[in-house]
């Protein structure tokens, strides 16, 4: 607590996570922007990691 009055920050200490909580959670898919493939998103893989099976290009985020 910064004041040590147990008040803690605004908001009562609900911060948006870790490395400021831009994450999409776990649902939603993997879309290839080449060619459209999609499939779904598995927690802990990033889409940007994977490359699309049909056409080898990096897949984003899409969908929820």
């Amino acid at each position: 607590m910064p004041r040590g009055d147990g008040t803690g920050p605004a908001g009562g200490g609900r911060g948006r996570g870790r490395m400021g909580g831009g994450g999409l959670g776990a649902g939603g898919e993997c879309v290839c922007p080449a060619c459209g493939h999609r499939e779904p998103h598995k927690r802990g893989e990033p889409c940007v990691e994977k490359t699309c099976p049909k056409c080898n290009t990096r897949m984003t985020r899409g969908g929820q």
